[in-house]
């Protein structure tokens, strides 16, 4: 194991406990009497200013956090993923191959799911992503807990299938959850793309270059019509893997980054995204078809999709499990999978913007009862050890 993949795992692990702790608070706070604060705190307005009136940005704290705090997430994103392909454990084939396939029939069979519980309703329809996205900090926050129990080959595994699923996941934004595209700042965009990965192809080192264009890249991509956050995926992927000293611009990048995020950009996002209102609710709520579909996906179709790929890939001997780890273990870790959070309530609010607020509730009722199940259901089969 990589030491690079050891303080990534370190990191992952403590963030999940305080993104947890984030989004217990926010459902605390949500249904208390301070109910009306906490959305007047996500509410506040906040504006920027470029050049007078050239060009103004005014929206409220929840979409400040969404649009430019998840970029800086989905930056972070974007250079773990390079560095993985490029130096880390799915740099060669055979590390690569079995949670390559874990991964998309972990995206697909939950999606179908869903598609299979919300087929006669086309709005409800537009969510069929949300339930394929895994959470890698709350997923390794749980492993971590368990320590010794867990074999550090199914760590490797699970961060790999968390880390190929955010890649899924950014290709589904970008290709199902655009809308009304602006082809000028499409165009300028494109400019911007064009130049980071000229001053890559130079051997441009300088970390604030990469930054500056990237911010502009990301004003161009707001206004575009494409979601925001892919500006930072591309900027991550246009940072230079090495420079001509064999030191890496990328690794230093990602673990200054690391913290802030960790501790940071994605506790804000779960505070300011996970509150509901519970005032009300029955079980029949959870019942419905978006809930449903939505904890269902997560809960079955992880399973279905990341331990069934596997299982057939490791039967046909393409693949082979695991070292050191039971078929138990292996089946706990994939239905760990089903922990979707972040990224599905991120999906969940592209899926239904602008629609009443009750997709909103729906969304968050469905992610949140069906990553708790599989978080609990994940750790108690692992806590059985080697059976």
């Amino acid at each position: 194991m990589t030491a690079a993949f050891k303080r990534f795992f370190a990191s992952e692990s403590a963030g999940g406990i305080v993104l947890a702790l984030a989004a217990v608070l926010a459902l605390i706070v949500s249904n208390s009497p301070w109910a009306e604060n906490y959305l007047g705190f996500i509410r506040l307005p906040g504006e920027l200013r470029i050049g007078g009136d050239w060009l103004v940005l005014s929206k409220p704290l929840l979409v400040w956090v969404n649009d430019l705090w998840m970029a800086v997430f989905f930056f972070l994103v974007g250079l773990e993923i390079k560095r993985e392909f490029v130096e880390g454990e799915l740099a060669s084939r055979s590390q690569a191959v079995l949670p390559a396939v874990a991964a998309l029939g972990g995206m697909i069979a939950p999606a179908l799911i869903y598609a299979a519980i919300n087929h006669a309703d086309p709005v409800a329809l537009r969510g069929w992503a949300i339930p394929a996205a895994t959470d890698i900090a709350f997923a390794i926050g749980i492993v971590m807990l368990l320590g010794s129990r867990v074999p550090l080959s199914l760590k490797i595994f699970l961060t790999a299938v968390a880390i190929i699923d955010d890649l899924g996941a950014i290709v589904v934004i970008a290709l199902f959850y655009t809308q009304n595209l602006s082809l000028p700042m499409l165009a300028a965009a494109g400019v911007g793309l064009a130049v980071l990965f000229a001053l890559n192809r130079a051997g441009v080192t300088r970390v604030d270059v990469y930054m500056l264009v990237g911010l502009l890249l990301w004003l161009c991509v707001l206004k575009s019509g494409v979601h925001a956050t892919l500006a930072g995926v591309a900027t991550a992927l246009a940072v230079p893997m090495r420079d001509k000293a064999g030191n890496s611009p990328l690794e230093t990048i990602e673990h200054g980054l690391h913290p802030w995020v960790a501790f940071m950009v994605l506790p804000m996002f779960a505070f300011a995204n996970a509150g509901v209102s519970l005032q009300g609710l029955s079980f029949e709520a959870l019942l419905q078809p978006i809930p449903l579909g939505i904890a269902a996906g997560l809960v079955l179709g992880k399973v279905i999709g990341v331990f069934g790929s596997s299982w057939l890939m490791i039967k046909l001997g393409w693949a082979a499990r695991p070292a050191g780890a039971t078929w138990t273990q292996f089946f706990g870790i994939c239905v760990l999978c089903g922990i979707g959070f972040t990224m599905s309530l991120f999906i969940g609010g592209l899926a239904f913007v602008g629609l009443d607020a009750g997709y909103e509730t729906s969304v968050k009722l469905g992610v949140l009862s069906g990553s708790l199940v599989a978080g609990v259901l994940g750790a108690a089969i692992l806590s059985r050890g080697r059976t």
